[in-house]
């Protein structure tokens, strides 16, 4: 059994500063980690692989020579190899230019049977990537999974809702996308840090490796741009109190949130 898992390494959130004259995200000098919900996913593959024998675990990302950081990072935690595209022509990638890459490096790689992402990265939020990869690959997607068994040719899932979940089989090859409820990420071990940095486990791949025609990819194929990003200011007009029994405060909260077409 093959499994890939994609992966992205992320400036740490807490870390992150806006550049008030440029309104981009200040990256030099931030701490870079793998996306959260990303090592979820890997965690999950991982246990697959520990239950399982002849399962192999892929690790893929897209992004800077610095991201094969993360792909190590991987490794180390369990994963066979990484896989990094790293290309000027991948630069300014939206979402669907990104899914674009990715899978044509699945293609690339050949067969698979599960290939898990985060359900999001914090850096985006858009929840976009894994969905598109599925459906540039035409395989079936569960999204959301907060619980997983493997059954032979199929998997059960159970996926989360925001007033409930779903349980939902669904037959090999697939994509899911993990949530943090899905499980709890291991620590890399001695051994794995120490094969992780061996220096031949990590494959690089640019668009030419992969057969990419450049339009498909960095700006040039992303239909979205982000004009700028920003950090909102709080204003003292902005805070309002509501007085009175809590039933009279919710009744005037309701009134505020419709005043401001919120509800």
């Amino acid at each position: 059994m093959n499994i890939i898992v994609c992966i992205k390494q992320v400036p740490d959130t807490n870390e992150v500063k806006i550049d008030p004259d440029k309104g981009t995200l200040i990256r030099e000098g931030v701490p870079s980690i793998i996306n959260p919900d990303d090592k979820n996913a890997l965690e999950e593959a991982l246990r697959i692989k520990d239950e399982y024998e002849d399962v192999r675990v892929i690790a893929l990302s897209m992004g800077p020579a610095q991201a094969e950081l993360a792909l190590i990072e991987a490794v180390a935690m369990g994963a066979d190899e990484g896989i990094l595209l790293n290309d000027k022509a991948f630069a300014g990638s939206d979402t669907w230019a990104t899914s674009t890459a990715l899978a044509e490096a699945i293609k690339n790689i050949g067969e698979f049977d599960i290939i898990f992402c985060g359900q999001q990265a914090i850096d985006g939020d858009t929840g976009q990537v894994g969905p598109q990869i599925a459906e540039h690959l035409n395989i079936p997607q569960i999204t959301y999974v907060e619980g997983l068994k493997l059954e032979a040719s199929k998997v059960r899932a159970k996926r989360r809702l925001e007033d409930g979940y779903f349980i939902i089989e669904a037959e090999l090859p697939l994509l899911i996308t993990a949530t943090k409820a899905l499980n709890q990420p291991r620590y890399p071990s001695i051994r794995g840090i120490y094969e992780a940095f061996k220096g031949d486990r990590i494959k690089v791949l640019t668009a030419k490796d992969l057969g990419i025609e450049e339009y498909k990819v960095g700006l040039k194929g992303s239909p979205t741009r982000v004009s700028r990003s920003f950090t909102p200011e709080l204003k003292a007009g902005d805070l309002v109190m509501i007085e009175g029994s809590p039933k009279e405060q919710a009744e005037g909260l309701i009134v505020k949130l419709r005043e401001a077409r919120i509800i």
